[in-house]
């Protein structure tokens, strides 16, 4: 039997931006590293961002209007800030819920016990 394992990067590609405006609408303004750390300290190591996965969904989210960027300049790097707009704070409720609601699914379905098949021999 051959066993398939699961990237779990493909796991965290459909949560990522529910992660995102979580932490923002718990931390108010961050920055994509600041980021990234909360983000591996809470999962304890399990989750790694990588910027490459991350600034794509930072820039889905600035384009959607459910945050804003802002540039801080730190001696002579800029830093960007991202923060929630008033409809970004609504759509991360939203957003948990729904990932919620999908998990607890997933969760039932797979420890659900199998339906018996009626007329099977």
């Amino acid at each position: 039997m051959q066993h398939i394992a699961m990237n779990s990067t493909e796991l965290l590609k459909g949560t990522l931006s529910t992660i995102i405006l979580k932490l923002l609408e718990e931390n108010g303004r961050m920055y994509g590293y600041e980021i990234v750390q909360l983000v591996k300290q809470m999962s304890g190591e399990k989750i790694l961002i990588k910027e490459g996965s991350l600034y794509p969904a930072l820039h889905k989210l600035e384009a959607d209007k459910l945050l804003v960027a802002e540039e801080v300049f730190i001696g002579k790097r800029v830093r960007k800030y991202y923060s929630l707009t008033t409809s970004g704070k609504t759509s991360a409720q939203e957003s948990v819920d729904e990932l919620l609601e999908f998990l607890q699914t997933i969760h039932n379905l797979i420890t659900a016990q199998p339906p018996k098949t009626y007329g099977a021999a």
